[in-house]
């Protein structure tokens, strides 16, 4: 959600009157845009649809059931009918749509309405290169015990693969006879023949997947626009959510640490480490000695997210805690941070790649194993340490990790981190390829 309100804004500072849909318990995301262009962004709040396998007052993933997220998709698809009427309400019809991938089904209504549909991508070219492939050519395993059995796919630049069990679990349970799953199939076909793509990417990280997606979408309305940070006026703090540590206090302490010395750790917004797994990674930290900076969830399960015992008082001085939403953004743009331990999520992946800071990779599903190959393999700006969300990392090798992503071992992956983002801030600035694309967006818009 968070880089497509952060395009909002930007298409909004372009001089596009830009309409928001959310449910009502994310409207409080749009706060502080709505505030910062009244006029030319508004918010369409529309009840989360009821649907049979998702509970009453349910509407966001910390809230639902394990495995619901195909029903939450699902049930998504029965705002088509409201929208058609709120459209049907409108003196005059918007010129275009622009949703995610999850909500194919908008390029239906699109037709319908006949304006056209964007869609934007979430991840970057080379992981919807691999969705796009899965679900128009539903590769399947010889072996339906083998959840190792390595898939490949040829047609892509790199000729990537990867076993089974790393594929997206909705493109797992679909061939696995899932039937809710055809309306996502569905849902997933209709990007490929919508009428534009837009990409939190930009052309000199991942010109070659760029590429390729000309050739199998047969067009040129592909428009990388990455990174997506958010505008100083919107500001980067306190964009997820509450955090246990106010940012003064954080900026404060890191101000304190030479340069490139402390190791950001965080998971994302969604991924909930088990109590074994949290308990490896606090000892990992403790025998490193390095200088850190853990982000941890407020929520706490029996058997996930509790700390160890005495951990905080053994590392005071040492490491910051942080527990709930963290300013991710400006953390990793201080400069004593030398390393990002992450799951490699494509926000994360890129706001780190934009701040020049190397990362240890532990990707946990959906894109971030996609994710990981193109930090380790191909770029070379960090090394992949654990995979999978059940795996637990031993602390020993944690520790060496550790050590060797805050010394000399890393200096030139390093500089290939601050190349990378001197590129991305060039992309983005006036004459760069991503800011180009974004002014010729506007522009095909508008004609």
């Amino acid at each position: 959600m968070i880089p497509l309100l952060d395009l909002t804004a930007q298409l909004a500072s372009s001089g596009v009157t830009v309409t928001v849909v959310v449910t009502p318990k994310n409207l409080h995301f749009l706060d502080r845009l709505l505030a910062a262009h009244p006029t030319s962004i508004s918010a369409l709040s529309l009840p989360f649809p009821t649907y049979p396998a998702i509970p009453a007052g349910v509407e966001n993933l910390f809230q639902l059931p394990p495995d619901a997220f195909r029903f939450m998709l699902h049930a998504l698809g029965e705002l088509h009918a409201p929208l058609l009427r709120w459209f049907g309400s409108q003196s005059s019809t918007p010129s275009a749509i622009i949703s995610d991938l999850f909500l194919g089904w908008t390029h239906h209504l699109a037709s319908q309405l006949s304006i056209p549909r964007y869609v934007f991508s979430p991840c970057g070219a080379l992981a919807i290169s691999i969705v796009n492939s899965l679900w128009c050519e539903i590769p399947t395993r010889r072996n339906h015990d083998d959840d190792r059995e390595i898939i490949q796919f040829p047609k892509i630049p790199n000729s990537p693969f990867y076993p089974w069990w790393q594929l997206s679990p909705l493109y797992q349970s679909y061939v696995e006879g899932d039937l809710v799953l055809e309306f996502i199939k569905d849902s997933f076909r209709a990007n490929t023949v919508s009428d534009g793509l837009i990409l939190n990417t930009f052309k000199e990280l991942e010109g070659v997947y760029l590429d390729h997606l000309a050739r199998e979408l047969g067009h040129s309305r592909i428009w990388p626009i990455g990174p997506i940070l958010p505008p100083a006026e919107i500001g980067a703090v306190g964009r997820g959510g509450s955090s246990s540590v106010p940012i003064s206090g954080i900026s404060a302490w890191l101000d304190t640490c030479q340069d490139r010395t402390v190791v950001f750790v965080c998971f994302g917004s969604q991924t909930l480490l088990s109590n074994k797994q949290l308990e490896e990674l606090c000892l990992g930290l403790e025998k490193s000695g390095v200088k850190f900076i853990l982000v941890v969830k407020d929520k706490i399960e029996s058997d996930y997210g509790v700390l160890p015992i005495g951990f905080e008082d053994r590392v005071v001085g040492r490491g910051v805690v942080i527990r709930g939403w963290a300013p991710q953004v400006v953390i990793l743009r201080h400069t004593a941070v030398g390393a990002y331990f992450t799951h490699c999520g494509w926000n994360s992946t890129l706001e780190s790649i934009a701040a020049g800071v190397p990362m240890m990779a532990w990707p946990m599903g959906a894109d971030q194993f996609v994710n990981a190959t193109l930090i380790e393999s191909e770029l070379d700006i960090g090394v992949q340490v654990c995979e999978g969300d059940k795996a637990v990392l031993g602390s020993d090798e944690l520790a060496q990790h550790l050590l060797k992503a805050t010394s000399h071992e890393w200096t030139e992956r390093r500089a290939r981190a601050m190349a990378l983002s001197k590129a991305a801030q060039d992309a983005t600035t006036s004459g760069g390829s991503s800011f180009n694309n974004l002014e010729h967006f506007v522009s095909h818009l508008s004609k």
